[in-house]
């Protein structure tokens, strides 16, 4: 057994996955498909596995994180990586910090508007992230994921009992351009973007900092606590959705406030009103354990990128590029804070779009002589991930031959 202590990086992971994919992609998947769509999580879920497994893997088998993997690679890896996180960052950050705003407005008041709602809370994640560094991230987003958890499974047990709908396990495969699209989105972002491998990497040489008992055994065991959890959580979002708002006749809102509170009330009206606080909770911290690890992530991915393409030391990097992506998150956010949903499905194709990258060159590092014998992956494990670049690259060109 692994003591909660000794958890860390994999319930990062989960802090940054359980965000836009669970609270919005897999609500609305349950509300417009029913459980229609579940066959689609389970095998991104499934295909994405090894990907996402390699960056503690190798971070712990090596003492690197995929960064300087990737340098090993080829710098031409690492510069391909450096332009589409740049080009990524500012979007996937303004799209989990609107819902994180909007749900902050329909909680505690809309007394102040939702963009001062979106300052007040990127202030709230940069003191946490000065002031603590690593240390509190680890320790706050046990108690943030150990509450998300609870507040989710009470949610879909009331919601069983409540609902009229009936359970249907009929799987469907949508047909016309906007139901790909959404398909799309929904499995771009399900559990997370495979960029989100090079910061599980960076976050497991911080533990291993910290603990020195951090071995591979034990990181792969983290992340697989954290992988399972996020699966959990998104089928009790898709659970969620389709008990509560299927056939509800209701469509979301691309406004951020107003998506909030339709979320809110739709679950309220459902379960009762006593069910506000538990939904509340739960969404909420959802979106801010998620806003707070990509805040930290991608500044800390894109400090070392620059370091090891400079070759040189850089002491204000991380300084510099979180406050950076602060800047543009603010600004993309007062220009596109009407379009929430539109935003939200630009990151998310994106996300998707660009995965063939991360699966190939995680698997072409972790396969070659970089990594040591013992921790490069099994025959399965082999089959699996080649399973899963001709997935991603598949459904890729199945949505681009669509448009």
């Amino acid at each position: 057994m692994i003591s909660i202590k000794k958890l860390g990086p994999g319930l990062l992971f989960a802090g940054a996955a359980i965000g836009v994919s669970h609270l919005v992609q897999s609500t609305r998947a349950g509300a417009d498909f029913g459980l229609g769509l579940l066959w689609a999580l389970l095998l991104v879920n499934l295909f994405k596995y090894p990907f996402f497994q390699f960056g503690p893997r190798y971070a712990s088998a090596t003492g690197e994180s995929l960064l300087e993997g990737y340098k090993k690679l080829g710098k031409g890896v690492l510069v391909a990586y450096f332009i589409i996180t740049f080009a990524t960052m500012f979007t996937i950050q303004t799209a989990v910090t609107i819902v994180t705003a909007g749900l902050a407005s329909s909680l505690f008041g809309d007394f102040v508007s939702v963009e001062v709602w979106t300052i007040i809370i990127l202030v709230i994640c940069l003191s946490i992230l000065f002031i603590g560094k690593y240390k509190i991230l680890d320790k706050l987003i046990k108690i943030i994921i150990i509450t998300l958890t609870i507040s989710t499974i009470v949610a879909v047990v009331f919601a069983l009992f409540k609902t009229n709908n009936e359970l249907s396990f009929i799987q469907v495969l949508p047909k016309g351009s906007i139901e790909i699209g959404f398909l799309i989105a929904f499995m771009g972002w399900m559990p997370a973007p495979l960029d989100i491998s090079v910061w599980h990497s960076l976050w497991a040489i911080e533990k291993k900092k910290d603990e020195t008992e951090f071995t591979p055994k034990s990181a792969l065991l983290d992340f697989n606590i954290g992988y399972v959890g996020t699966i959990v959580l998104g089928i009790g979002f898709v659970l969620l959705g389709f008990l509560v708002m299927y056939n509800s006749g209701e469509a979301f809102s691309g406004k951020a406030g107003v998506f909030s509170n339709q979320l809110i009330t739709m679950y309220t009206k459902s379960l009762g009103n006593w069910s506000y606080v538990i939904i509340g909770v739960a969404a909420f911290t959802t979106m801010f354990s998620t806003t707070l690890t990509t805040l930290d992530a991608s500044p800390r991915a894109m400090h070392k990128t620059a370091e090891l393409l400079l070759n040189k030391k850089q002491k204000s990097g991380y300084l510099f590029w979180i406050s950076l992506l602060a800047i543009g998150t603010i600004f993309i956010f007062f220009f596109f804070a009407s379009e929430m949903g539109k935003l939200i499905k630009i990151a998310t194709i994106l996300s998707f779009l660009t995965a063939p990258f991360y699966a190939i060159i995680n698997y072409a590092l972790i396969s070659g002589k970089h990594t040591p014998k013992e921790w490069r992956p099994s025959k399965k494990l082999h089959f699996l991930s080649v399973s899963g670049i001709l997935f991603l690259i598949g459904f890729s060109i199945w949505f681009l031959t669509t448009l």
